[in-house]
């Protein structure tokens, strides 16, 4: 199933273990609209210099700077951590030699059983 409005063929993620794996694959795709749809719709976006962004138009346009990279990410998640329907991200994530980080992120499971970004925070763990 995808996301409703979504001319993806790509399923959201049914398992918070398996978000970070779901957005490397469509960053990897360069569809920034395939990326905009792992997050909900009042997601926070927590930048390198800290000063948060609120929406997902923001979302976008903050992802839109990796994504102009045209590089690949790799991602290793490090921690799940699960409380109901909300859970803590812990990953390692590296866009092709040129950025890097641990990530510390915030997804919670949506009435449609799906996983989406909350907090995207991914120089959380500097």
């Amino acid at each position: 199933m995808t996301h409703p409005g979504s001319g993806s063929a790509r399923t959201l993620p049914t398992r918070a273990q398996d978000v970070p794996a779901a957005f490397a694959e469509r960053f990897n795709s360069g569809d920034a609209r395939a990326v905009r749809e792992l997050y909900e719709e009042g997601a926070v976006f927590v930048p390198e210099s800290g000063a948060a962004v609120h929406g997902s138009d923001a979302v976008a346009r903050e992802n839109a700077g990796f994504l102009g990279l045209g590089l690949p990410i790799a991602v290793r998640p490090r921690h799940v951590r699960l409380a109901g329907d909300i859970a803590l991200l812990t990953v390692d994530w590296e866009i092709g030699g040129r950025a890097s980080g641990t990530a510390t992120d915030v997804v919670r499971r949506g009435e449609d059983g799906h996983w989406r970004y909350v907090i995207d925070s991914p120089f959380g763990g500097a």
